[in-house]
């Protein structure tokens, strides 16, 4: 008796672990990465199937006759799950990081919100 509640508990178990999301996503790939290092500066660069992108270069900069820093340009862009697309720009140099943001609100239900909240304003 005590081995079927045994294995009773144990099929339950094994039950309970198995994945719980049916629709699952396919497995991101990369479509094209890319890098190069120097002793002047880098660059490197990728691409997934899911859209996101990457890139950077830095290149060796004077700075004073005695300091040599890198100065860094690039950017990044990915899909939000609603569907927003976030790309980001930015620099980084002796003035710190300079970030911009561009926002492809696109069909997704964060755009939406959006022309609301900009209707509301006007």
């Amino acid at each position: 008796m005590h081995k079927y509640a045994i294995v009773a508990l144990a099929l339950f178990a094994v039950a309970l672990a198995a994945p719980q999301h049916q629709d699952q996503q396919p497995p991101v790939e990369i479509l094209k990465q890319d890098s190069i290092v120097g002793p002047e500066g880098y660059h490197f660069e990728f691409e997934t199937s899911d859209g996101t992108s990457r890139q950077e270069q830095g290149t060796l900069k004077q700075i004073s006759e005695d300091h040599k820093a890198i100065e860094v340009q690039g950017s990044y862009k990915y899909t939000a799950p609603d569907g927003v697309v976030y790309t980001v720009t930015y620099t980084a140099d002796e003035n710190g990081f300079q970030p911009q943001e561009h926002v492809d609100q696109g069909q997704g239900q964060q755009g939406q919100q959006g022309q609301q909240y900009q209707q509301y304003q006007q």
